[in-house]
């Protein structure tokens, strides 16, 4: 038997345990060998299709594969969330996900797909910033104090909306 010192083993050690590492690795730099498609769960020319198309348009022309967005727009996003979640994991299909996706967590009952388990993020596209304006009139300066005066006087307070489950939305019903 060969006995190696113990340099040598050490070397083929660590390459042994960096190999996984390694054909991971190139895996990735070969990626996407084929179209991909980044589905959008609302309709065409909302900010969610506008961002995926500008975003899939920068990484067709950064790793020179065709990203394509569809749109499955449906069920406050959940279809082409269903849609993704279904598909095989294997990279290839990505969904656009926006703010409604958590708020559906908490709006919705029964859903065929558990979005923290699986949904995988893989980035960060851009983050949102909400404001709350109101008329000088209203005496309130703060959310809490907005809410106050909003319980104090139940059906006087009139508000703009993206729809049930939106972001702009989430809450709104606690104001009424």
């Amino acid at each position: 038997m060969m006995k190696l010192p113990r340099r040598n083993l050490l070397q083929l050690a660590a390459g042994a345990a960096a190999l996984p590492a390694v054909s991971r690795i190139a895996r990735a730099q070969s990626y996407p060998t084929r179209p991909v498609r980044i589905v959008v769960g609302f309709a065409p020319s909302g900010p969610a299709d506008i961002i995926a198309r500008l975003i899939s348009q920068w990484l067709s022309e950064r790793l020179g594969q065709q990203f394509i967005v569809e749109n499955r727009p449906g069920a406050g996003s959940n279809i082409g969330t269903e849609a993704v979640v279904r598909a095989p994991a294997d990279g290839y299909t990505l969904l656009l996900i926006t703010s409604t996706n958590a708020i559906n967590t908490t709006l919705y009952d029964k859903l065929n797909f558990n979005f923290i388990r699986d949904i995988e993020p893989v980035a960060s596209l851009l983050r949102t910033i909400y404001v709350m304006t109101v008329h000088p009139s209203v005496p309130a300066k703060t959310v809490p104090e907005f809410i106050d005066y909003a319980k104090a006087n139940p059906g006087k307070i009139n508000m703009a909306s993206g729809g049930i489950g939106s972001a702009r939305r989430a809450g709104a019903d606690h104001v009424r």
